[in-house]
């Protein structure tokens, strides 16, 4: 039997010595831990893949929690299927003795990690979508009062009309145009753009 462990943090600014931790406590060989940094949505992760890979039956797979497995309810319960079921190995989430697959091997004890199983996936979608609900009405609620996302718009300065002038007229080279717009070259065509049809429609 080898045992493995499996860590997941959501971005590569989290940490993950909390995991770690845990795992070499259990303990787990360090060079059985397979860490991916990616959002625990699905399980298109390179090496939780490299880790299935070298899975067998009869190995133990370790995780500190079940939404480090991952987030979406129907891709935990399918993995936890293909694991326990394909492979034939046992699961054991550290902060959930229930889901302790070498315990129970009874149809009773079955019956309960199944059920917590789903209990606990179920949990860590629906905070997974009220996450994202969350920040929809935060967004939402800042653009209402005027909150301005992304990079703020370019704007003309107050010689912007002399400066085209002295370009179209050729006084000025197109480079030193941009450097006194301080734009880059598609922003000062798109105002340039902008500047000719209100100066057109100012003539009209």
């Amino acid at each position: 039997m080898s045992i493995y462990g499996y860590v997941r943090v959501s971005s590569t600014d989290q940490n993950e010595d909390r995991q770690m931790i845990a795992l070499r406590e259990v303990p787990v060989p360090e060079k059985n831990i397979f860490v991916d940094k990616q959002s625990g949505k699905d399980f298109d992760r390179p090496n939780y893949k490299k880790l299935v890979r070298k899975l067998k039956s009869g190995d133990l797979l370790y995780v500190l929690s079940i939404d480090r497995l991952g987030r979406n309810y129907e891709e935990i319960q399918k993995q936890w299927r293909v694991l326990t079921k394909e492979i034939r190995i046992d699961i054991c989430v550290l902060d959930m003795p229930l889901l302790n697959t070498q315990n129970g091997k009874d149809l009773m004890g079955t019956f309960i990690a199944d059920l917590v199983l789903q209990i606990l996936s179920f949990v860590a979608q629906s905070e997974r979508e009220n996450i994202k609900k969350r920040q929809a009405e935060g967004i939402a609620a800042a653009k209402a009062k005027g909150v301005k996302f992304g990079r703020p718009e370019k704007q003309m300065p107050d010689d912007f009309g002399k400066i085209i002038k002295a370009w179209e007229q050729k006084e000025l080279p197109f480079a030193e145009a941009l450097k006194q717009c301080d734009m880059s070259e598609a922003t000062f065509y798109r105002k340039l753009r902008e500047y000719r049809l209100l100066r057109d429609c100012k003539k009209g």
